[in-house]
């Protein structure tokens, strides 16, 4: 049987059963303990998962993390903070790739940008949403919807936004609204990180693969008024390595799932979406090598950029490779037929739910129709640009701050305006002569999707080529947040009176962005939503909440054990050790020891376990969720998966889908003999 098809009945997709392997995504207020106790044999009960959701927590970095200690100690990964280190960082001093080490509390920097955020409550308002949206089609149903969550999230936060985030979560594809309040900490600072090539040791070659070696940790501390956040809550860090076979959990912040979409929108997927993005990541992955290859400060610059794109690049290239064996698609259009035919056999449900199968198909065709607009005028505008960046949300926060909360777009209400003032005010570098390079890419392939005849192109680049517009965009002072901050604060007779030419270019060109907008708000997104809803509520009557819904970068658990896998008749031991870091190095990049690792080999012992994998049920945005034991210790950090995982965007696998994660104990080995950091350890041991 092939895998995914098999993870497709795991899933429950198929069935109306619970899950066969270690599988699902599962919310804190849904959990299945009751098949863990089966399974395992361990209690996971309401005080075990209080404790674990007041520790687990949400980065705006789009990543996840633990509290390991009473005074704000949070464990992530380093690329979590890859941002943070390169935007602390000098002509003359690399935190990247140097590291970043502090020995008391004085020396810890703020990450311009960062947010954490740490689940206080869930609460029901699934009947609040859909009743605004009953009955409307379209965009009225995207803004009937979108305004009743904007007028929540205000209601539920009023006179305590300072501290406490609101945020609705969609579950189920529209199945289930969730209030989520956060306890939010917008003082962030950086307290540890390895070097770059540590903690990604292998680079590309090893990424998404196991045996691994990376060092991928590190540590941020929570600040309030100035001084650590007091945190009781927390998890209890172990020295020890977990043992093969052991019970894991990991609480994390999946970012995104396709698992309940239906054969059409896979197709869509599979035919459109992912190939476009492949050919525009690979042309603008060639476009910062090229870049970094011209001096070392380039090489410096683009980092950070260049390896999101490449990482992003080979998660995708999984995901097409999943999307492309015909079993897939076979498989969940069987799981659709299934489902229509328990709908049919209910006269009443069936008269309730229609034909969203339909509604949906017959979006895919205006989704194909105005993929390219969208893209290049709206969601993928300007990619890798921050001053584009900045620009269109001060030109937009400006024109939607006058309108009422429940009128606006999303990324501007009330509920979210704090930390998007927080990621457009905060001092962060702007490269100008990176941002030439992404601006010109941008243009290039707008001016070649849309052709130069459209009307888009014609207003966009006018008489400019895409590389005399992009120099003049790239000379932008919006780099500077003293600029930024006059133009937050003026509010749009600031904005006209601008001279700034990413200003200009943004008033002249925004109103055909948002009506590009518009248009697939009212031809694909309301249609398809509204359409998932109703399969949403289908699903619910049969199956129940027996299945755990789609990732939304919103708090889950996951539960499995410690154990490697058997593929093509080779066996993968779910454990690397510390003696095998040295044998797999070559001196020669990505297999090269930074200068402190290539003279500790005799200082560490060389048995102890470096990475280990696990059958939990992960994805991006999991990544710096802690590992925990039955007990409540964190014995890891999860950076990754295998190259199996990469079609956990729409199964899963128990047989080979393993999430990868350093272990505590090589951090605790490396911190005490490799970075001296002996007051960081006392603070993790509770000494």
């Amino acid at each position: 049987m092939n895998k995914i098809f098999a993870a497709l009945i795991a899933a429950g997709l198929l069935v109306p059963a619970a899950a066969l392997a270690d599988e699902g995504m599962w919310t804190f207020d849904n959990f299945p303990a009751g098949t863990v106790k089966t399974k395992y044999g361990v209690t996971i009960d309401k005080a075990w998962l209080d404790r674990v959701q007041g520790a687990a927590v949400r980065l705006s970095s789009g990543c996840s993390a633990s509290i390991v200690s009473a005074n704000g100690l949070v464990l992530t990964n380093h690329h979590c903070v890859r941002d943070c280190a390169q935007a602390l960082s000098t002509t003359g001093r690399d935190y990247v790739e140097g590291g970043f080490i502090t020995a008391k509390h004085e020396e810890e920097k703020l990450c311009p940008g960062m947010q954490a955020e740490v689940l206080a409550s869930i609460s029901e308002v699934t009947g609040r949403v859909t009743k605004a949206a009953a009955g409307k089609a379209g965009q009225d149903y995207v803004k009937a919807r979108d305004g009743e969550i904007a007028g929540i999230e205000k209601q539920s936060c009023a006179g305590r936004e300072d501290k406490f985030r609101c945020q609705v979560i969609t579950l189920y594809q529209g199945g289930q609204y969730k209030l989520y309040t956060y306890r939010k900490y917008d003082d962030v600072r950086l307290v540890f990180a390895v070097e770059g090539p540590t903690a990604f040791f292998g680079g590309d070659p090893d990424n998404f693969n196991f045996p691994r070696y990376d060092l991928d940790c590190s540590f941020v501390r929570l600040y309030e008024g100035g001084k650590p956040v007091a945190t009781p809550t927390h998890l209890t860090w172990s020295a020890d390595a977990p043992k093969d076979g052991q019970p894991i959990f990991v609480a994390g912040n999946p970012g995104s799932t396709q698992r309940l979409l239906t054969a059409r929108q896979l197709e869509t997927l599979r035919d459109v979406n992912l190939p476009e993005i492949l050919i525009l990541y690979s042309e603008l992955r060639g476009r910062l090598f090229r870049f970094a290859s011209e001096s070392p400060e380039h090489t410096r610059i683009a980092d950070d950029l260049l390896f999101g794109i490449e990482n992003s690049f080979k998660a995708l290239r999984g995901q097409e490779k999943a999307l492309v064996d015909p079993a897939l698609i076979t498989a969940k259009r069987k799981a659709d037929q299934d489902l229509k035919a328990r709908v049919a056999k209910d006269p009443k449900l069936a008269a309730a739910t229609g034909d969203p199968w339909s509604d949906i198909a017959k979006a895919q065709g205006s989704l194909k129709a105005l993929y390219w607009r969208y893209g290049m005028m709206e969601t993928r505008a300007a990619i890798g640009s921050d001053l584009f960046r900045y620009g269109r949300q001060l030109v937009r926060a400006a024109a939607e701050k006058s309108k009422t909360n429940t009128e606006r777009l999303p990324e501007y209400t009330d509920s979210r305006l704090a930390l998007l003032s927080k990621n457009l005010l905060d001092a962060h570098p702007v490269y100008p002569e990176l941002e030439q390079v992404a601006l010109e890419f941008w243009l290039s392939k707008l001016r070649e999707n849309l052709t130069v005849d459209s009307a888009g192109t014609k207003l966009f680049l006018g008489k400019d080529s895409p590389e005399m517009l992009g120099a003049r965009l790239a000379k932008s002072q919006l780099r500077d947040p003293k600029v930024r901050k006059a133009l937050w604060d003026g509010g749009m007779a600031a904005i006209q009176a601008s001279g700034d030419p990413m200003i200009k270019f943004i008033l002249a060109t925004d109103a055909m962005s948002r009506s590009v907008r518009k248009d697939y708000e009212t031809l694909v997104t309301g249609p398809v939503d509204r359409a998932a809803q109703k399969i949403a509520a289908a699903r619910f009557q049969i199956y129940g909440s027996s299945v755990y819904p789609d990732a939304t970068f919103s708090l889950r658990l996951s539960y499995g054990k410690v154990t490697g896998w058997t593929n093509n008749g080779v066996t993968v031991a779910p454990f690397t050790y510390y003696k095998g870091l040295w044998e797999r190095a070559t001196g020669q990049f990505p297999f090269a020891l930074t200068p402190r690792w290539k003279t500790a080999q005799a200082k560490v012992n060389q048995g102890t376990v470096f990475d280990f994998a696990s059958d939990n049920d992960i994805i991006g945005g999991n990544s710096g969720s802690p590992a925990i034991t039955a007990d409540g210790h964190v014995v890891g950090a999860i950076f990754d998966g295998n190259i199996e995982s990469l079609g956990g965007a729409f199964g899963f696998d128990g047989r080979t889908n393993r999430a990868v994660s350093v272990s505590t104990a090589a951090i605790t080995e490396a911190l005490k003999n490799i970075y001296g950091a002996q007051s960081l350890v006392a603070e993790l041991m509770q000494k």
